[in-house]
């Protein structure tokens, strides 16, 4: 009898529990809206969507490197959005599915790196301050889920904006020509949110005298 009533409490978190991979892609609200519409109609696999989505940025940085005019620059951050948002609704199920959070991490990063440098001489420091923030969101992501089984709160989702946002806002900053200041700025905010939820939420977990979990990365891409 035990055994019976413990099963239907435990059914629905199993099976409300988000894939692995999907947790690792980091989307944002945007990435999920494309996915969703844009993504129907594009039947290719995730990761062949993200390489073309990088392409565009990879010609302009090799050919244009911190020279790109603002045009460009707004053109192929916004085909990289859409493209690579779009392989959020694809089915992560093909053998290169393992790729593609490490896919998108060097999208990001690889962006932002380019905007750091063309804001100026010697602001790519600016650039690195805030990808060390998005490193540590994206540390927190893979231990959360894997050794508690639990994701970040929505709330710190939607305010770090997932890969998506955090590309739109830093293209539109550099185009204001608010870099390297913002991202200093935003840096420091999103640093501060990020260590404080973190510690208060580990703190309440060792708390709670919960035993810790272990996700097999074998199952990761389940």
């Amino acid at each position: 009898m035990t055994a019976a009533a413990a099963a239907p409490a435990t059914a629905p978190a199993q099976t409300e529990r988000p894939s692995a991979l999907h947790v690792y892609r980091d989307d944002g609200v945007l990435a999920r809206a494309l996915g969703g519409t844009l993504g129907r109609a594009l039947a290719l696999p995730p990761i062949v969507l993200i390489v073309a989505a990088a392409v565009p940025i990879a010609v302009a940085i090799v050919l244009e490197g911190n020279g790109a005019g603002d045009g460009l620059v707004a053109a192929v951050t916004a085909w990289a959005v859409l493209l690579a948002g779009a392989s959020c609704g694809r089915p992560h199920e093909d053998r290169l599915r393992w790729m593609i959070p490490p896919a998108l991490r060097v999208l990001e990063y690889g962006t932002v790196l380019w905007f750091g440098a063309l804001a100026g001489a010697g602001d790519e420091g600016a650039a690195f301050a805030l990808l060390a923030v998005v490193a540590f969101r994206q540390y927190d992501l893979v231990y959360r889920l894997r050794h508690r089984g639990v994701t970040p709160p929505e709330w710190l989702n939607r305010l770090t904006a997932g890969w998506d946002g955090r590309l739109v806002v830093s293209c539109a900053l550099l185009l204001l020509g608010a870099l390297p200041t913002a991202f200093y700025v935003v840096a420091a905010v999103l640093g501060a949110v990020l260590v404080a939820e973190s510690a208060v939420s580990w703190a309440r977990f060792s708390r709670a005298q919960r035993p810790v979990m272990y996700e097999d990365e074998e199952d990761e891409g389940q």
